[in-house]
């Protein structure tokens, strides 16, 4: 259903246990750049009706996910602030092609494939934080993350054919996957 191909490690479950104030400011700022990123989407093919639809959409709900994450700062006492980030966002859309339409095509799939690992990141963490707070907060945005990765799935399919977007979203899921292999010593939502 995620199109991964690789689960996440027990090093990056060890991250969060260590530095979970971290994490926690890092995924505000994840859910802000996932806003971001479909606000530029949204301008960068303002000729698409659909996508134009569906990145409104997202946007309100990242949005929304971004103030509930504040609002849990804020409730345990978290200042948040600027972090430096870790390198994932940056490795995948590096792997964006240049000349359209594959540029569109790459960029919904790279997009689909950081709400995809998303996703299973906040399975983990619903699955495991022994905080009941937390694991419910994770488990209630799980939902929303799936249908962002299928949404973008299938919007890119409007800028080429069935076939290559799943070529396409399978070679960039190995790379997401090698990216993920390799980690990040900065503990991150993505690292």
């Amino acid at each position: 259903m995620l199109n991964l191909q690789s689960d996440s490690s027990t090093r990056w479950l060890r991250q969060v246990e260590e530095n979970l104030d971290e994490v926690l400011i890092d995924h505000a700022h994840c859910e802000k750049k996932a806003a971001g990123t479909a606000m530029n989407l949204l301008f960068a093919y303002v000729d698409n009706t659909e996508l134009c639809r569906e990145m409104t959409e997202i946007v309100r709900e990242e949005l929304e996910h971004f103030n509930l994450v504040l609002d849990l700062l804020a409730r345990r006492g978290v200042r948040f602030r600027r972090l430096r980030p870790g390198d994932y966002g940056r490795l995948l859309n590096d792997l964006v092609r240049k000349l359209e339409p594959w540029r569109a095509v790459d960029r919904l799939l790279v997009a689909s494939l950081i709400e995809a690992r998303s996703c299973e990141r906040f399975c983990l963490l619903r699955d495991h934080l022994p905080d009941r707070e937390l694991a419910d907060f994770y488990g209630s945005l799980f939902e929303s993350e799936a249908r962002h990765h299928s949404t973008y799935v299938r919007l890119a399919k409007s800028f080429a054919d069935d076939q290559q977007v799943r070529e396409r979203l399978e070679e960039l899921a190995a790379a997401e996957a090698a990216i993920i292999a390799e980690g990040c010593p900065l503990p991150r939502m993505h690292s």
